[in-house]
């Protein structure tokens, strides 16, 4: 199941390639400096399961690089480069450790999530999502934190899970691709969970960057497609992502278990953060929306 997911990236990386090659050299296109920064840094905390998504979203807003109607597009087209170089690396360092059956299930699940839940973003209220999943990922904090200090028991060391669990998690890995078209990164999630499982977190990272790799490819080809995205940044977030995601993987191989059980709670706290703002500011918006054409009149 390892070699099937290595040859299905591989020919995710082929067809993503291709199509942004294919859109730059037509447009004649270079990368924006400022992207490439942007790409190298966001890619490098992404890989220690921080999440690009949330700070990537800020810096586009708040240096106004790009419109906010093709921040969602650009930024999974642009990360999607360092996002495969991650999978592929993991699965390589890690990959031939974790049960394929959990491996390939949760990476399979994750994209079909992502592919059904791709209509269903504009019939949903993207704030409600948001402030659910910054709840549970709090909850999920809590109580990893409280497992750490030996409150109650967790594993932590763990390859694989049972059968039940096992299916429990690619259930879940459904959902996480599905709410990532909400803006909600797959990583934390993934993280806690698996950790609360009582999986060695370490053994998370190839899991959760094979699934997020392969949905990021079928939504870039579509988007590239489309055409409404900067490919300036695109080009940089991609060029500048990959060689920081090859110095954190070391990094996170090598990283003491105990450390890392811990930086996944900072992890999942950040995120849970970002989310809930994400969701009040997104509510602020919703209701200055409805109000609008009531002034006008």
């Amino acid at each position: 199941m390892l070699i099937a997911l290595l040859i299905a990236l591989s020919l995710a990386i082929l067809v993503y390639t291709i199509a942004l090659a294919r859109a730059a050299i037509a447009r004649r296109i270079r990368p924006s400096v400022e992207a490439l920064g942007l790409g190298a840094v966001v890619s490098f905390f992404d890989t220690l399961g921080i999440g690009s998504f949330a700070p990537t979203t800020a810096w586009l807003k708040f240096r106004r690089l790009v419109p906010d109607r093709l921040i969602p597009p650009t930024m999974v087209v642009g990360l999607t480069a360092p996002a495969i170089a991650q999978s592929i690396i993991f699965l390589i360092l890690l990959g031939v450790i974790v049960d394929p059956l959990l491996l390939f299930g949760s990476a399979i699940a994750t994209l079909f999530g992502g592919l059904v839940g791709a209509p269903l973003v504009a019939k949903a209220r993207v704030w409600i999502v948001q402030l659910i999943v910054a709840i549970a990922l709090a909850l999920a904090a809590t109580a990893y934190a409280m497992a750490n200090l030996g409150l109650f028991p967790a594993g932590g060391n763990a390859t694989g899970l049972p059968f039940g669990l096992t299916i429990a998690a690619i259930a879940a890995s459904f959902g996480f691709g599905l709410l990532a078209n909400f803006g909600v990164g797959n990583y934390a999630p993934m993280l806690a969970m698996l950790s609360l499982m009582g999986m060695d977190p370490r053994l998370s990272f190839p899991i959760m960057a094979a699934g997020g790799s392969l949905m990021g490819a079928g939504a870039s080809a579509r988007h590239i497609a489309i055409g409404e995205i900067d490919l300036r940044v695109v080009l940089g977030l991609a060029i500048g992502g990959i060689p920081a995601v090859l110095v954190a993987a070391f990094i996170v191989k090598s990283m003491p278990v105990e450390l890392l059980r811990w930086l996944v709670i900072a992890v999942v706290v950040y995120a849970s953060a970002i989310m809930f703002r994400a969701a009040v500011l997104g509510r602020r918006d919703n209701n200055i929306q409805a109000a609008a054409p009531a002034v006008a009149v």
